[in-house]
């Protein structure tokens, strides 16, 4: 019988395990709005200046455009969520040290557009025209 070796090195960089660590918490954590509402705020205050006023737009357009959506953190990202899913998340650029950051959509996102369609847009900044391209995902988004 082949002896089989145990890896003494993990598989995932230090980020992507301490996202998970993030997940981990999430589950276990309160699912009153109020300590969700909370859990997003310090999410975005941990951010390095550029995401977090990033993640303060994002969320600003989420609360205004889509009521339907709550806060809650997506492996210790920001993130708004629907029924208790995710539904939209910023992903910051410093969380898996990578040089933009995105704005996601899981399945649960209304953006259906024929046979493929984004799910992810890399953003760098947040000006006029990308505010009125995100108010526009959003909308669709829980349409």
């Amino acid at each position: 019988m082949a002896e089989t070796k145990k890896s003494t090195k993990s598989e995932f960089s230090a980020e992507e395990r301490a996202a998970m660590r993030a997940a981990a918490a999430e589950r276990k954590a309160s699912q009153k709005q109020e300590d969700l509402d909370k859990a997003l705020a310090e999410a975005i205050a941990k951010l390095p200046d550029d995401e977090r006023k990033m993640a303060e737009k994002i969320d600003a357009i989420v609360r205004k455009h889509a009521p339907v959506l709550a806060s809650k953190t997506y492996y210790g990202m920001p993130g708004w969520a629907r029924d208790g899913k995710v539904c939209v998340f910023m992903q910051p650029a410093s969380k898996f040290k990578v040089r933009y950051s995105t704005i996601g959509f899981d399945p649960t996102a209304n953006l259906d557009d024929g046979v493929m369609w984004p799910t992810s847009y890399a953003i760098l900044k947040i000006g006029p025209t990308e505010e009125k391209r995100i108010v526009a995902l959003v909308k669709q988004a829980v349409a």
